[in-house]
C-alpha cells in the first residue's frame, strides 16, 4: 500500500449496497473500502435499461456522482462486485425499488451502512440511489497508449539534466511526504527536518517509489497523474509527468542488475491495465489489460491494479490484479514481445512487500483474509496463509523472532490481531509460511506496521479506529519479548495541535539510520496537521514539523529504505 486509497476514509462515507457481503464489517473497514473515485466527474457512455424505473437525466447524473463518491470502492466502476456485492440490473431490478430502499436506508448486520438513519442520506436520496442501481452502469472511457503520450510533458529533457548531483542534500535520508488534499508532495531533509521543496503532483498521491539508483522519484496520484522528480537537481523538482488513465494507485521501476532506472511501470484502477514506459522520460511503450478470468473461473471486466513490486531475482515486475486474484509476473527485457506469467492466488489482492531475503513477495488478499506468498525465483505460489480480518500490511515488517527465526508481520483493518509469519523455509522449515504468533494490538483500523533492521521496536498504527484515543496513538512492541503487552504512545499529543481536527496518526516510517520513526498526524484540509519524529530507542517525541505547508500529510517514504526495500 500503498496510502492513497486508504487515506480518503476519514472524511468520506462507505459504499451503499443492495446486500451485505459475508462476514461482519467494521466501521474502519467500511471507511477504507468506500474511498471515493476520481471518476465521479468523468464523461461516460450511458445506456438505458427498459425495465428500470424512470429517471431524468439530471437525476441520473446526480446519482452517478454519488455512486462514484460513495459506492464504487466496494462495488466497482461497472458494479460487477468487488469487496461488496454486484449491483447490476439483472440482480437489482428483480429486487425492486422498495426492497432496495430498505437496505440502503437501514443497512444490514453484514456491513451495509444505514444511510438514511445515520443522516448521510435523506429519503429522496435513498429513493434516487435505489432507482439508479437498477439502470445499466455507465461506462467510463478507455485510455490508450496514444492518450498517455498526448498527456506526457517533459519539462527538462534528459540531455539538459544534471550529469552529477548538484546539491548538498543527503539524498538517502530525504523523505517524500504525501500532502493528500493539496495535490502535492513535500520533500523533507531527514537530517535537518527542513522542507526542501513542495512539488505539484496528482491528487492524493498514493505512493512514492525510487529508481534503483536513487536518483529519480516517481509519485502517482489517485487521479492517475504520474510525476518524475530528479533528486540530483540543485532544487529537486518535476522533470516529466504523464496521465496514465483515470484512476490509479501504483508505480514501480526496474531493479534487476543491468536494468537499473531503465523501465518504469504504472497500474490503473480504470481502465484496468498497466503500462510499461521508459524510466527517464515516462514515454509509454506497452499497455496491457488485466481483464480476464478470476481464480474462481468467472470473467471480470474490472480487475484493478493494486500493488506493483520489482523483482530482485529476475528482470520482472509483479503486478497485483485485485479482483481476479491473479499476480502477473511481467518480464521487461523485451517490451515488443512481452512475456507474462499469471499466478492464481486469492481475491482481493492489495498491498505487500518482500521478506528479508527479497526473494518472497508477501501480499495481502484482504477480502479473503489471507497473505499470499510468491517465490519470485521460481515464479510459483509458495503459500496462502490465513490471517486476521482484512490484512493491510503496507509493505509489512521484517525482523528476527527470538524463537521462530526470520518473520514478516502484518496488521489489519478488521480486528486487533497482528499476524507474525515465519519466512525461512531453509533453516526454520517447520515455521515457514505459518502464523507463528498472533499479537494483540489496540484494535481494528490499522493501516501500517513497521520496523527496521537496526531497531528492536515494532510500530503499529490504528488510523481508522473509530475511537479517537486509539486512532491518535500507536502501539509499539518489543521484538525481544513479544509476549509483553505493547506500549501505547499518544503521538497526536506530541504534536500539540490546538484545534479540533481528527488528528489521526498514520504510517510509521524510519529514517535511513533506523534511529528515528516519523508519523503523520493527519487532519482535514482546513485543520492543522503535523509530522512527529520519535526517537526509536527511547520511544519519546523528538521533533514536531508543523509547517503550514504540510497540508493533510499522510504517506512518508524515506529514499534509502524505499529504494532498497527496507521494512
Amino acid at each position: 500500500m500503498l496510502l492513497g486509497a486508504a487515506a480518503a476514509h476519514a472524511q468520506q462515507a462507505p459504499a451503499a449496497a443492495a446486500d451485505g457481503h459475508k462476514g461482519q464489517v467494521t466501521p474502519a473497514e467500511q471507511k477504507y473500502q468506500g474511498a471515493p473515485s476520481p471518476l465521479a466527474k468523468e464523461p461516460m457512455h450511458q445506456t438505458s435499461n427498459p425495465k428500470a424505473p424512470p429517471m431524468t437525466q439530471a437525476e441520473f447524473d446526480r446519482a452517478r456522482q454519488i455512486y462514484f463518491e460513495r459506492c464504487a470502492g466496494c462495488h466497482g466502476v461497472l458494479r460487477k462486485g468487488a469487496t461488496g456485492k454486484a449491483l447490476t440490473p439483472d440482480l437489482t431490478v428483480e429486487k425492486g425499488t422498495e426492497y432496495l430502499k430498505v437496505f440502503i436506508g437501514y443497512g444490514s448486520p453484514a456491513g451495509m451502512p444505514n444511510w438514511l438513519t445515520s443522516g448521510d442520506f435523506d429519503a429522496a436520496t435513498v429513493d434516487l440511489m435505489a432507482r439508479y442501481i437498477q439502470h445499466d452502469p455507465p461506462t467510463p472511457p478507455e485510455f490508450s497508449l496514444e492518450d498517455m503520450e498526448k498527456s506526457r510533458k517533459e519539462y527538462i529533457p534528459v540531455a539538459k539534466r544534471p550529469t552529477k548531483k548538484m546539491n548538498n542534500y543527503n539524498i538517502n535520508n530525504i523523505f517524500s511526504v504525501t500532502l493528500r488534499d493539496s495535490g502535492e508532495i513535500a520533500l523533507i531533509d531527514g537530517d535537518t527536518k527542513e522542507i526542501i521543496n513542495i512539488v505539484k503532483t496528482g491528487y492524493a498521491v498514493h505512493i512514492s517509489r525510487l529508481s534503483a539508483s536513487g536518483r529519480y522519484l516517481y509519485v502517482i496520484g489517485r487521479d492517475a497523474r504520474l510525476n518524475l522528480i530528479d533528486l540530483w537537481m540543485e532544487k529537486p523538482d518535476n522533470v516529466a509527468e504523464m496521465k496514465i488513465g483515470l484512476e490509479a494507485r501504483s508505480v514501480e521501476t526496474s531493479k534487476f542488475k543491468g536494468w537499473e532506472d531503465k523501465i518504469a511501470i504504472a497500474g490503473t484502477y480504470w481502465p484496468p491495465q498497466f503500462v510499461l514506459m521508459d524510466g527517464d522520460t515516462l514515454k509509454p511503450r506497452k499497455v496491457v489489460s488485466t481483464r480476464g478470468m478470476t481464480v474462481d473461473n468467472e470473467y471480470h471486466p474490472e480487475p484493478r491494479v493494486a500493488a506493483i513490486v520489482s523483482s530482485h531475482q529476475k528482470p520482472e515486475f509483479l503486478v497485483n490484479a485485485k479482483e481476479t486474484g491473479k499476480i502477473w509476473m511481467v518480464d521487461y527485457t523485451d517490451l515488443e514481445n512481452l512475456k507474462t506469467t499469471q499466478i492464481d492466488t486469492a481475491k482481493f489482492l492489495h498491498d505487500g512487500g518482500f521478506d528479508s531475503t527479497r526473494r518472497y513477495f508477501m501480499t495481502a488478499a484482504n477480502a479473503s483474509d489471507k497473505i499470499v506468498v510468491v517465490d519470485t525465483k521460481t515464479s510459483k505460489l509458495a503459500a496462502l496463509v490465513p490471517v486476521g480480518k482484512t490484512p493491510h500490511p503496507g509493505r509489512g515488517a521484517n525482523f528476527k523472532h527470538p524463537k521462530f527465526g526470520p518473520v514478516w508481520a502484518t496488521s489489519g483493518l478488521g480486528d486487533e490481531s497482528i499476524a507474525v509469519i515465519g519466512t525461512d523455509p531453509v533453516k526454520n522449515k517447520q515455521h515457514a509460511w505459518k502464523v507463528v504468533q498472533s499479537l494483540k494490538g489496540q484494535g481494528g483500523g490499522s493501516l501500517f506496521i513497521k520496523t527496521h533492521p537496526k531497531s528492536t521496536n515494532l510500530w503499529v498504527d490504528t488510523t481508522l479506529n473509530p475511537d479517537p484515543k486509539i486512532s491518535q496513538s500507536v502501539a509499539v512492541f518489543d521484538i525481544r519479548d513479544l509476549d509483553k503487552p505493547p506500549q501505547i504512545i499518544d503521538i497526536a499529543a506530541c504534536a500539540k495541535i490546538a484545534d479540533d481536527g481528527a488528528k489521526r496518526v498514520v504510517q510509521p516510517e524510519y529514517n535511513q539510520k533506523g534511529d528515528e520513526v516519523w508519523f503523520s498526524v493527519w487532519s482535514a484540509m482546513n485543520k492543522q496537521s503535523a509530522i512527529v519524529v520519535v526517537d526509536d530507542k527511547t520511544r519519546t517525541c523528538k521533533t514536531v514539523l508543523n509547517d503550514k505547508r504540510l497540508v493533510t500529510p499522510t504517506g512518508k517514504f524515506n529514499v534509502y529504505n524505499t529504494q532498497h526495500d527496507v521494512y
